[in-house]
């Protein structure tokens, strides 16, 4: 898929349903120096919805070991 697609797709994609974060903030937040669950939480406001990140928490967990992978490259 190209890249323009992939932003495309990450810009309708929420990773945090209850305070609406898509996945592009998450991973634009994540490249930006947020390189833990915690820092990622504190910098978007991801897991403090309603569902206290039940939702969220594995998904962001999932973008910071896929940046991380990339980074090894």
């Amino acid at each position: 898929m190209s890249d323009i697609n992939q932003d495309i797709i990450d810009k309708h994609t929420k990773v945090c349903i209850c305070k609406a974060i898509n996945k592009s903030t998450m991973k634009k937040t994540i490249a930006g120096g947020a390189d833990t669950l915690e820092k990622v939480q504190k910098a978007t406001g991801a897991g403090s919805g309603s569902c206290g990140g039940r939702r969220c928490t594995p998904r962001i967990i999932e973008l910071l070991e896929e940046f991380h992978n990339q980074k090894e490259e």
